[in-house]
């Protein structure tokens, strides 16, 4: 696999040649750069016998700036009320991708960023990220040795924490069924940090997986007996020095794929399924790009449930009732609703972590729902209980979402979301789901939180509670793989980015 390097460069001279780079790209929304005369003289020469320039993606010939190449990359026009930094992810992949294929390998981004507009304010690292979504390469394929410096950035440390942290977000979310089987996806976690701040531990003994997680063991019950696909639960936690100020608990789905169970999957459906573990990825990730920062003052928690949704004699079916770690007992619905019997057993050991901490912070992060895609299309969905509403987390989330250029719609839990997992018979304490998939669902990627929060045990620490715990949902199934290829294309690592920001910055 193939590296990208950050590196910050403090001197403007690095343009004119004055180091080892070989290229400039200029991300910009005007190309009016007074203080760059020399990039500035010949932009203007070019659009004088090429209108297109500034327009659309372009290289020109630049006889004294670094590598002799030029690639202006626009964002086009940023002043639209409706307009978001993701322009800036945009035109850094277009450029970034136009200087490597012209072979550049270490191309020098000059980023002209405004100076006014709060939804800006991170432009430069959402360029960044753009130009490093370009550049990934799967762990199974030939990558590229790039090192991109980035004038004015003040120090590359974070940068390249948290691209480490997305590239493993993406090797975890994008490799296929078999490569990142649940075995597989643990191994890697515990390469990934070995020797590092990050402890490990991996879950695998079948009775122990039965008896803890009875939920989790529900699912994978037709993966048992296969080796390569029987499930694992990984423990992370990274506690910094220092008095700890913040503590944070997070669940992450790993479904390694999903076939439906009894409920199959039909019609094609079942294509892309394998992306169905971009939650646990996504937590990962965010883990990577601690055990790089090494941020003082800070305990984070993290569970992460690796299942294979398999179909076979030993499937759970509908109307089966497992109880979970919690001490719920739940009727299945629909076993293609998998993904929340997992994170309810995750949540329900965090939760007894978290009542031991002061003002603990509780996330669930998975690929959840088909609805959210019909909802909001390319994003996702934070849905708070009401600890998290009362201390307005969710809309701070969503805020530094859209700083981060992984946007998040705010979502409310209503009691109509209750209502829907309500027990059917003195059988049952709750029920899954409905039968049907979650697209024809009224309310479909809320009330499955209504769920989580019941199941997970969370219902008994809500505002009125001895010991209160906030609580967020993230449903990420429309933004987990890029939108121009959701099957095939290259995994997002969202929500790493917005995840470390709110962490460390707020």
């Amino acid at each position: 696999m193939g590296k990208l390097v950050w590196q910050a460069v403090a001197e403007p001279d690095a343009v004119l040649g004055l180091g080892d780079w070989d290229a400039v790209v200029v991300i910009s929304d005007r190309f009016e750069l007074a203080q760059y005369p020399a990039i500035s003289h010949l932009i203007q020469h070019a659009k004088a016998v090429d209108l297109r320039l500034g327009q659309e993606p372009a290289m020109l010939l630049a006889p004294g700036l670094a590598g002799g190449r030029l690639v202006l990359a626009p964002t086009g026009s940023l002043e639209g009320d409706y307009e978001d930094v993701r322009r800036f992810a945009e035109a850094a992949q277009s450029g970034v991708g136009l200087a490597i294929r012209a072979g550049a390998r270490r191309p020098l981004l000059l980023i002209d960023e405004p100076t006014a507009a709060l939804r800006y304010s991170e432009a430069m690292a959402v360029a960044m990220m753009g130009a490093g979504h370009e550049l990934y390469r799967p762990f199974d394929a030939p990558g590229l040795d790039v090192i991109l410096g980035v004038l004015g950035l003040e120090q590359s440390q974070r940068a390249n924490a948290l691209e480490l942290g997305r590239i493993a977000a993406r090797d975890l979310c994008g490799g296929d069924p078999e490569q990142m089987a649940p075995p597989a996806f643990a191994e890697y976690c515990q390469s990934l940090f070995e020797g590092s701040a990050v402890s490990v531990e991996v879950l695998s003994d079948r009775a122990t997986l039965e008896r803890d997680y009875p939920l989790l063991s529900g699912v994978a019950r037709a993966s048992f007996g296969v080796e390569r696909h029987e499930p694992r639960v990984v423990r992370l936690e990274y506690v910094g020095a220092g008095v700890i100020g913040r503590n944070w608990f997070l669940a992450g789905k790993g479904v390694t794929f999903d076939t439906g169970g009894a409920d199959l999957k039909i019609g094609g459906a079942m294509a892309g399924m394998s992306r169905d573990k971009g939650g646990a990825a996504a937590v990962a990730g965010l883990m990577v790009a601690l055990a790089q920062l090494q941020p003082k003052g800070v305990r984070v928690v993290a569970e992460l449930g690796l299942v294979r949704n398999s179909l076979g004699k030993e499937a759970i079916v509908p109307d089966e009732i497992i109880t979970g770690h919690s001490g719920k007992r739940v009727r299945i619905g629909n076993t293609d609703a998998e993904g929340r019997l997992v994170l309810a057993d995750l949540l329900s050991h965090l939760r007894e972590r978290a009542v031991l901490t002061e003002e603990p912070v509780m996330f669930s992060v998975a690929t959840l729902t088909g609805h959210v895609v019909r909802s909001y299309g390319p994003y996702s969905a934070v849905v708070e209980n009401s600890v998290a509403r009362a201390q307005a987390l969710g809309g701070e989330l969503q805020a530094i979402s859209e700083q981060w250029g992984e946007p998040f719609e705010l979502s409310r839990l209503r009691r109509e979301d209750l209502a829907q997992v309500a027990p059917r018979s003195p059988s049952e304490d709750l029920l899954s789901s409905n039968n049907g998939p979650s697209v024809a669902i009224a309310r479909g990627h809320q009330f499955p939180m209504a769920f989580l929060l019941q199941a997970g045990g969370l219902d008994q620490h809500q505002l009125g509670s001895d010991k209160p715990i906030a609580y967020l949902h993230l449903d990420i199934a429309g933004a987990a793989v890029e939108q121009r290829d959701p099957l095939y294309g290259k995994p997002t690592a969202v929500p790493v980015a917005t995840l470390l920001a709110q962490l460390l910055d707020h």
